[in-house]
């Protein structure tokens, strides 16, 4: 167990306890404010001071998390930056949300379950978070399981904003090495490079659906057969669908085999029928015609989150 304290100019400003997850561009500790004891999490990147200095990821997140104050938006408390490594400082949550749905299938969380309700208070809380970014003209351009955390009072916040950017109301091309596979709209898939909000509603319409099934409705292996996978299920869109999308490489309706579309209550057995219209509407092959977040939260489904607010 590491418990190193760093700081400026000689005075501590963090402890770390323990390794909790790594990636690409470092790894994430457990730790705590020396002045206050207030436990958070401590993202650690390398920085190499001669050739690329700090990692654009890391500056962009630094960015746009400093903009944002929602309670669905894990907070940035503090960046300390320390020889040749840069220290995000974060509030820390207990679990992410792929964790804890792996550990209530597994019955380490006493007696909680992934109940209807449940579900749809963290789609809520999901979607209510993404529609502040969306309008402050954010793309997340990551979300998935593991960047939802979740505490043990069931309060969730978004995190990892290190794929996110800003967007124009003008359309223009971004980069399309963006999304996790498994939650990665169709119009990436076919080679778009100039996409919207609508590719964040696709990844919250997975993640809702992964909760009810407990694992992820679309599992490719790669990007092809990603596509397929989702044609299986969703249909495979008809010529005019694919000129719709915009693509920019040579996929066609004749490139792939074609399958009908199944009935997703067929697949989904628990979710209601209200659920599931939200559901078709979030992974609507048009991006255009993709329900937004904004909308997303006064759809039914959620009539008595929102009674419960008033």
């Amino acid at each position: 167990m590491e418990n190193d304290n760093f700081g400026n100019n000689d005075q501590s400003i963090f402890q770390k306890l323990e390794e909790i997850g790594s990636g690409t561009y470092g790894k994430v500790y457990k730790g705590k404010l020396i002045k206050t004891g207030q436990i958070i999490a401590i993202k650690k990147m390398q920085i190499d001071i001669e050739n690329e200095g700090i990692p654009s990821t890391a500056l962009r997140e630094i960015t746009i998390l400093k903009e944002l104050n929602h309670e669905n938006i894990l907070k940035i408390i503090d960046v300390v930056c320390e020889e040749n490594n840069l220290y995000l400082l974060f509030e820390y949550l207990d679990y992410d949300l792929q964790k804890y749905m792996q550990m209530a299938l597994n019955n380490e969380l006493g007696n909680f379950k992934f109940t209807k309700d449940i579900i749809r208070s963290y789609i809520y809380q999901i979607l209510d978070g993404v529609s502040y970014c969306h309008n402050r003209k954010i793309l997340h351009r990551d979300l998935k399981p593991q960047n939802i955390l979740i505490n043990k009072e069931g309060k969730l916040k978004i995190a990892d904003f290190g794929l996110a950017r800003t967007f124009s109301l003008t359309e223009r091309p971004y980069t399309k090495e963006v999304l996790s596979l498994w939650y990665r709209a169709p119009e990436l898939l076919l080679g778009t490079d100039i996409y919207s909000t609508a590719v964040d509603i696709w990844s919250i319409g997975c993640i809702f659906a992964e909760m009810f099934l407990n694992h992820p409705l679309f599992l490719g292996e790669n990007e092809i057969n990603q596509l397929t996978k989702i044609f299986e299920i969703m249909g495979t869109p008809d010529k005019n669908t694919f000129q719709n999308l915009k693509i920019n490489n040579n996929f066609t309706d004749e490139n792939f085999p074609v399958y009908q579309k199944k009935d997703l209550k067929d697949i989904i057995c628990d979710i209601d029928l209200y659920g599931l219209d939200l559901l078709e509407k979030m992974l609507d092959y048009l991006p255009d015609r993709r329900i937004s977040a904004k909308d997303a939260l006064n759809h039914p489904y959620f009539n008595e989150i929102k009674k419960n607010k008033i």
